[in-house]
This record gives C-alpha cells, structure tokens and sequence, in this order.
C-alpha cells in the first residue's frame, strides 16, 4: 500500500524534526511547509503537506502539541512556519512511530474478499450457535 502525501510528510516531520529535537533535549520545533515539500520531492502538493502539519494526527502520534502557525491567511502556503512544542512521551516507547496507527485497515482487503464485515459477522454467528447445539446434545 502506498502512503498518501499526508502520511509521507507526517512521516519526514517526525523523522528529520521531532526525534532529532527530542534527542538534543529540545522543547519547541519550527517547521516550514515548502521545507518539507521540498523534502518530498512532490509538486503542487502543498496543501495536502500545511494538513498534514496542522492535523491532529500528526500531533497525538508525536506528542507533541501546535502552539504557533504563521503565514498567509490561506494557511496553505510554502512560508507557513509550524511550531510545535515537544511534550514528554504520553505512551510507551514504540508507539510514537506511528506503527499501531500503520495497522489501521490492515483486514479491510480480507473482509471485502469474505463478502463484508457484516457477512464475515454473520458466518462466525452461525458456526458459534450449532457449535452451542452440538454441546447440548451432548450433554443428553
């Protein structure tokens, strides 16, 4: 599965912003979204990477917390200037990466193989209640 831009910028942030900060014991980072476009490699995508930095997403999955965004009114802009302040680690070590959040959707193609959630739901009902029966008659 391919990230989206959201995620490939969300991504670059923490990787070469917020964990180099937080080694160097830092307490606020400024980021600047045509940087991180830049980074990317992408073009015309500079809206999806301002999102991406003023998402909560972003925040939860760093703990960290926008305090400051300067730019043009739009807010989508290459000078908006993100800045974040570094809060200490709210979860165990690990879940900062973003890796519980990578498993989201991770049965979807298997449900829709099966016919759906529902149908998946539906099927386990019924193997659930004749196995009930089985062990009624068994106990006779």
């Amino acid at each position: 599965m391919q990230q989206n831009y959201a995620d490939r910028a969300r991504a670059h942030v923490q990787s070469q912003y917020f964990d180099p900060a937080r080694r160097a014991g830092k307490t606020t980072v400024k980021v600047v979204a045509g940087e991180v476009h830049r980074a990317l490699g992408v073009r015309n995508r500079v809206p999806a990477v301002c999102q991406a930095l003023a998402s909560k997403i972003i925040q939860e999955e760093n703990d960290v917390t926008l305090i400051d965004r300067k730019g043009p009114p739009s807010g989508l802009s290459t000078r908006v200037e993100f800045t974040y302040r570094l809060e200490p680690a709210s979860r165990p070590h690990g879940s900062r990466d973003g890796s519980f959040l990578a498993l989201r959707g991770i049965a979807k193609e298997i449900f829709r193989k099966l016919g759906g959630g529902e149908e998946v739901v539906r099927e386990e009902r019924k193997i659930f209640e004749s196995s009930k029966n089985i062990r009624k008659d068994d106990s006779k």
